[in-house]
């Protein structure tokens, strides 16, 4: 079994195979010459789990979550979601596809303040052509799983951090995609907030069957994920 591949005799590999990257290589102009941040690096992930990739700061876990996120590009590889090769996607499908498929929740909640947390999980439902009613009833039904329900009039400044990173989660959720990208979704969090976060995030999972990649340095929420991977050396090795 390769580096970053299910483990098999855990159940996991009877799930839906929701991504594969195979042979992924990255690399960037240095004053040395080429600084080669990904080095033929296979993953696969399984719909309904938690994957948690952690490592030194620097070592290329944004760069590896923009390339599964169709992002950015791999100078070599393929990235399969869905199983649909994203390199084979034109610009404007692969925007279209990213929109319907993809969740993404970053470090700080990116909220715009002159909304409502409802107006704000709202957004990408409206932009993708949405109707207002029906974009509202289920902007309130993803407040309501992340336990957000009586917070979708408050604006983000009457939110606590952790009360708006979860709007954030929302707003990633909300369009039904299979597989949501977080980059140290709890990393502006205090204890408690990120705790909460956390425990969103796996029960999201276990119970709706939501596939998350994390990349975080943060080992309480590396305890939650159904699988932990280190990247180094531009390869992912197993932790657990």
């Amino acid at each position: 079994m390769k580096a970053g591949q299910e483990p098999a005799g855990e159940g996991i590999e009877s799930k839906q195979v929701v991504l594969t990257a195979t042979g992924i290589e990255k690399a960037y102009p240095a004053p040395s010459g080429r600084l080669e941040v990904l080095r033929g690096l296979d993953l696969t992930v399984h719909r309904g789990t938690v994957v948690a990739i952690v490592g030194v700061s620097g070592v290329g876990k944004s760069t590896l979550l923009n390339i599964l996120g169709t992002i950015d590009h791999p100078d070599r590889g393929s990235v399969e979601i869905r199983g649909r090769k994203v390199e084979e996607l034109g610009e404007g499908e692969l925007a279209r596809f990213r929109a319907r498929h993809l969740g993404f929740v970053f470090q700080f909640h990116h909220l715009l303040p002159e909304f409502n947390a409802e107006e704000n999980v709202m957004m990408p439902l409206l932009i993708a052509g949405e109707g207002r009613p029906a974009a509202q009833a289920r902007a309130r039904r993803a407040l309501e799983a992340v336990g957000l329900p009586e917070r979708w009039e408050h604006t983000p400044a009457q939110l606590s951090g952790g009360e708006a990173q979860r709007v954030a989660v929302a707003r990633a959720l909300v369009a039904g995609p299979e597989l949501v990208m977080a980059d140290e979704p709890s990393g502006n969090l205090d204890q408690a907030g990120a705790e909460t976060l956390h425990g969103l995030m796996s029960t999201l999972a276990h119970r709706d069957q939501q596939t998350f990649v994390i990349v975080t340095h943060n080992d309480r929420l590396a305890a939650i994920a159904d699988r932990v991977l280190r990247l180094e050396a531009g390869q992912l090795v197993p932790v657990r």
